[in-house]
C-alpha cells in the first residue's frame, strides 16, 4: 500500500535520512519508533511532500508520488496528521472535519457518503461529539490531537500518517488516544504511526522499524521487537512506557 525505497531527504545541505526503506502493507499499522532526532517526522513529511527527498521513491496504492506536491499527494489517498496537531483554530469542529474531506467534494477523491463518514467520525470521538459546534481554537490539547486524527480519517484515505499523536497529553488522554487508533486498526484502517511511547505502540502495531540517525537499524514484527533485548534497554525502558 504504502512503499518507501532507499529514501533519502535534507535540510539544505544536511542529510538526515540516508536511504530508508519500510513498507506499510494494506490493512495494517506499522509503526516507526527512536529516539529525538532519529529522523522519525522528517520520514513523514518526506512520505507526504512536506519536504521533497533528495533520492528513493514514495509509492502509494502502486502510484509513484515522490516529491509530488502535498495537495496531490493528498488526492492520492495520503492523510498527514502532522506533530503539533495543527487545527484550524478559527473553524467550529464540524468544519474542521469536513475540510478533511475537501478532496472529496472537488471529486479529487472518490466522493463515497460524506454526512455518513462524519457521522462515523463523531461517534469513534464522543468527546469531539459533544462539540462539534465549537471554535476548535477553544478545544483542550488532547481534543486537537483528536480533532487532527479525526480531520485526517475524513480523506477516506488510502494510508494515514499519525505522527506523534500523543505528544504533550496527559496520561488518560494517550491511553485515550491509543484506543482510538486500536479501533481504526480493528476498522482495517492502514496506518504508518511515529510515536514517542514506544512500548505503546509496538503493543498496537502489527510491524515496527526502529530508526537510529536516519537510518532504520532493526525491523521486524512488532511482538518480536518487544522482546529484543537491544530495543528493550534503547527505547522501551523508564519512562518510555505508560
Amino acid at each position: 500500500m504504502l512503499i518507501i525505497s532507499n529514501l533519502h531527504a535534507a535540510y539544505g545541505k544536511v542529510e538526515v535520512l540516508h536511504g530508508i526503506s519500510l513498507e506499510v502493507p494494506k490493512g495494517k499499522l506499522v509503526t516507526l519508533i527512536g529516539s529525538n532526532g532519529a529522523g522519525k517526522t522528517t520520514t513523514m513529511r518526506a512520505i507526504s511532500g512536506m519536504i521533497k527527498p533528495k533520492s528513493g521513491s514514495v509509492k502509494l496504492a502502486g502510484q509513484d508520488v515522490t516529491g509530488l506536491d502535498s495537495h496531490r499527494i493528498a488526492r492520492a489517498g495520503l492523510a498527514h496528521s502532522p506533530e503539533g496537531r495543527r487545527v484550524f483554530s478559527t473553524m467550529s469542529v464540524t468544519d474542521n472535519l469536513l475540510l478533511g474531506a475537501f478532496p472529496r467534494f472537488t471529486k479529487a477523491r472518490p466522493k463515497g457518503d460524506i454526512q455518513h463518514d462524519l457521522e462515523k467520525a463523531l461517534t469513534l470521538f464522543p468527546r469531539l461529539k459533544e462539540r462539534k459546534n465549537q471554535l476548535a481554537g477553544t478545544l483542550s490539547g488532547g481534543e486537537q490531537q483528536m480533532l487532527a486524527m479525526a480531520r485526517a480519517i475524513m480523506l477516506n484515505p488510502e494510508v494515514v500518517l499519525l505522527d506523534e499523536p500523543s505528544m504533550g497529553l496527559a496520561p488518560i488522554l494517550v491511553e485515550e488516544v491509543f484506543r482510538i487508533i486500536a479501533r481504526l486498526k480493528a476498522e482495517g484502517v492502514t496506518m504508518l504511526l511515529v510515536e514517542q511511547f514506544a512500548a505503546a505502540a509496538l503493543q498496537v502495531a502489527d510491524y515496527g522499524y526502529v530508526m537510529e540517525n536516519g537510518r532504520i537499524s532493526v525491523h521486524g514484527p512488532a511482538h518480536s521487537l518487544q522482546n529484543d533485548p537491544k530495543v528493550i534497554a534503547a527505547y522501551l525502558g523508564g519512562g518510555q512506557s505508560h
